[in-house]
Formats: C-alpha cells, structure tokens, sequence
C-alpha cells in the first residue's frame, strides 16, 4: 500500500497560552496604539523593541506594520530615492524588489549560486552600479557574510539585509541582521514569531534609526522609544523626515515578546525536522541537496532541493505526484507565477535583465514548508515519499 501524508503544509503551532493572555490584557485595558500609554506604562510594542534589539544584540530597534513595511523604510532611512538603483537577489520574494520600486527605485538583479545564495563574483562585477545592497537571505540561506562585507565595504555599498527567513541564524556567530547597516525580518504568520502581519527593523547607526522611527510615524512622541537614539538625533532629522504610517500596535507587540523568550528553543525545534528530512533525501538519485556551511547557524523552517537540468515536465510530474500522496512542492521554474514563486523575470516593474546561469538554477528549485506542527515522525514520511517520486520520474526518463 502506498502511504500518504495528511499533514497541512500552512498550519503553524498555535499561539501560546502566555502571549493569548497578554494579547487579552491589552484588549482589556484598550490602549492598542503603541503611543496610548497610561502613567509611566512602557507599552508592549517600545517593550518588545528593546528586548529583540538585546536578542540580536542591537542599540536600536523599531516595530514596524510588516517585513515590507521595515524594507521599504530601510532604504528610506539610508536616502534611496527616485531613479536610485538598487543591487539584490535574483533569488528573492516579490516583496524585496517591491520595496525598491516602492521608493521609485531601480532593482539590479544579482545571480545565485547552487547553494542558493547570492552569487559574489556577479555581485563584485557590479558593485559599481549602485550604492546600496539589499540582500536577501532567501529561503534561511546565507551566503559568506565576511567576504560580502568587504565586498561591499570596499565599494562603498551600504548593505540592508533582508532576514525575513533568518530570524536566529548567524555566520560565523554574529546574527543574521547585524552585518549591515541594517537589518529587517518579518513576523507575518509563515516566519519565525507569528503575529499575523508585522516586522522590526535593526540597527546600530543613530541617524539611521532616527530617521526610521520619524518614517514609521512616531510624529514627535519618539522619547516613548526605548530602543532608540538620544533626543538630540531626532532634532536633527525630525523636520525634514516625512511621517509614512506603520508601527506596528500594542496587541501584536503583546503576542510576540512571549515568543520571542521562545524563539531559540522554536529554532532547536525547526532544525530537528529538517536534520530528519535532509537525511531522508539525501543520496536520490537526480536529486541535489543544498548544503549547509560550517559557519552557518541556520534555522530550517522550510527546506529546498534542486533538480537541475530536469526537463520541465519531468519536474512537473514529481509535483504532480507528491501533491497526489499529500506532499506540497513549490518550483521556482515554472512559466508563471504561483503563489509566492514569482523571480526577477516575473517583476516586469522592473528592467528586463538576462541571468543565463540563475536561470538554469531557478529551473530546478523546489521549496518546502517545514511547519512545527508536523512531527519527526511526519518529516521521515514526506522525505519517504519525495525520495520515491523523485526515484520513479528519474528512472522512467533515464
């Protein structure tokens, strides 16, 4: 009998008791807007700022409506504006590119290597086009951060890294975030802390995070900022920095800070499931598993495979015959778009760009979700199944 897995690809684990309670307490008292405070009350939402920016082990730290939101504020922060390029990843999430073009911005597309990092000699051939790097770490993958950083250091490029999948990973021991200027990461319901929508953005320059809090809205109640700058910074940018709405509130504050206590054993939690699934997939035939660095401290909350040189319609029929016995593959491959696995040839705001090599990469990505709510249990089925499916495509085309 074949088995099948029944599993729910976009079920993630249920809010905790601790954050359900606080969220209560908040919707109790009324005071959701993170500047409606009572007496010498902090707030939940300056609350969670200051104890991330200890986590990550950054001086400043904003709560911003989104990962997009934190984005686009990032490259407002640093003075990205109209007719500015922009240089990021081939292999990214619409919402980087969207940030640029957000601003008025242009993207330069960067290649990607089979390890599915930015490729460094593209990058190094066209670190002359712009002064800004947004780097996505897409998909939990990061690329040798200390070599990109004298990259970029040399250039003059200043680098906002996109930690949306990177939330508790590190290279070589130093977070994921903090090796730019800045660094944005999501909490939208399919990342590391789930508040539905949400995003925080980091960094260690004054002027950069005074400008970012002025962006998100603060209008001149910015002293009920405890991450932030001195008050003196924000006289020097408070009047000719435009108010573009989107803090993030007291209930959605409440709701992460007790998974942010959480968040390193949530990480423990990710990496046994996809230790078990990569074992489980490793040597299939046709199949190539992307490995991990050394100095990489990853979080594996999705996991991804190439099948490079597939002909699309054998890789169709491994989708088409894993979604049969329950087990849902994206690829980055297909014509069109579906769902989140739009590339940089699909964003048509941007200028069309030929990358020969990324696009022999792209072809034959396949992207899994890795919710903590299957078991070990179910990430040995649904490796068991990928390996068959994988096997019996490769052999009827061999």
């Amino acid at each position: 009998m074949t088995e099948r897995f029944t599993g729910n690809f976009t079920q993630q684990d249920p809010i905790p008791e601790e954050a359900i309670a606080a969220a209560v307490e908040v919707m109790r008292h009324g005071r959701l807007h993170r500047y409606n405070l009572a007496g010498d009350e902090a707030g939940e939402t300056a609350l969670l700022e200051q104890e991330f920016a200890a986590w990550v082990g950054a001086k400043y730290c904003l709560a911003v409506a989104s990962g997009g939101y934190a984005l686009a504020t990032a490259l407002r922060a640093v003075g990205v504006g109209p007719g500015d390029k922009v240089l990021t990843n081939a292999f990214t999430l619409a919402p980087v590119p969207g940030a640029i073009a957000s601003v008025g911005a242009e993207p330069v597309f960067v290649g990607v290597t089979e390890a599915l990092t930015i490729d460094l000699e593209d990058l190094e051939a066209k670190l002359a086009q712009a002064k800004v790097l947004m780097l996505s770490h897409m998909r939990g993958h990061l690329c040798d951060m200390d070599r990109l950083m004298r990259l970029c250091d040399a250039a003059g490029v200043t680098v906002i890294e996109d930690c949306a999948h990177t939330m508790g990973a590190a290279w070589n021991g130093v977070a994921s975030g903090r090796h730019g200027r800045i660094g944005c990461y999501s909490c939208q319901t399919y990342k590391h802390m789930n508040s539905g929508e949400g995003g925080l953005l980091i960094t260690d320059d004054a002027e950069v995070a005074a400008r970012a809090i002025m962006l998100s809205g603060s209008y001149m109640l910015y002293s009920r900022h405890l991450a932030a700058p001195a008050p003196e910074v924000f006289e020097r940018v408070k009047y000719e920095t435009p108010n573009i709405s989107g803090r993030m509130d007291n209930l959605r504050a409440a709701i992460l800070r007790p998974q942010l206590r959480d968040l390193d054993a949530q990480v423990a939690r990710w990496n046994e499931r996809y230790h078990v699934l990569e074992e489980g997939l490793r040597d299939t035939p046709g199949l190539t598993l992307v490995a991990r660095p050394e100095a990489e401290r990853y979080v594996g909350s999705s996991i991804q495979f190439l099948l490079l040189d597939w002909a699309p319609e054998a890789v169709q029929a491994v989708l088409a015959r894993c979604a049969a016995r329950g087990v849902e593959l994206k690829w980055f491959g297909g014509a069109e778009p579906v769902a989140f696995t739009s590339r940089y040839d699909s964003w048509r705001y941007a200028p069309e760009q030929h990358l020969p090599e990324s696009d022999r990469i792209l072809a034959g990505i396949i992207d899994m979700r890795v919710p903590l709510t299957f078991s070990l249990e179910d990430c040995a089925l649904i490796a068991c199944i990928i390996r068959a499916e994988v096997s019996a495509v490769w052999q009827g085309a061999a």
